[in-house]
């Protein structure tokens, strides 16, 4: 069994400041981009009105019958099918704005994350280290 030190990264000697400086820039770069988004969104229409309605009832329905009987493989199949489906809905009607900036802060933002998720990387790769 080799003795490891704790500046060891990824069972590769040394990269420990590597990593942390790296975390911290994928963080901060990370942060801040995602601090420049929006995120709107809706529910799936059908001629004009909520299908929410249709999608929620069979779920509640699924739930009281789980609740009457726990071992319902109806009821879970029910209550499970309309969670993804409602989920589904979600995700496919959202939309995703980025919020206007500077061409400054964007090449910051994007600079932090990639440099940061880089030096991550070389933080993994095996370091000499000082004799």
């Amino acid at each position: 069994m080799e003795n490891r030190s704790l500046r060891d990264v990824g069972g590769t000697p040394g990269g420990l400041g590597h990593f942390l400086i790296g975390f911290v820039m994928a963080c901060l770069g990370g942060y801040f981009l995602a601090n420049q988004v929006t995120v709107a969104g809706s529910y799936w229409t059908f001629y004009g009105t909520s299908t929410f309605g249709v999608t929620l009832v069979p779920m509640l329905l699924g739930i009281g019958i789980l609740f009457w009987n726990g071992r319902s493989i109806f009821g879970r199949f029910l209550t499970i099918a309309r969670a993804l489906f409602i989920l589904a809905g979600v995700i496919a009607n959202m939309h995703i704005y980025f919020l206007p900036t500077s061409l400054f802060n964007t090449l910051v933002m994007l600079i932090l994350l990639v440099g940061g998720l880089g030096l991550i990387a070389r933080s993994l790769a095996a370091h000499s280290k000082p004799e």
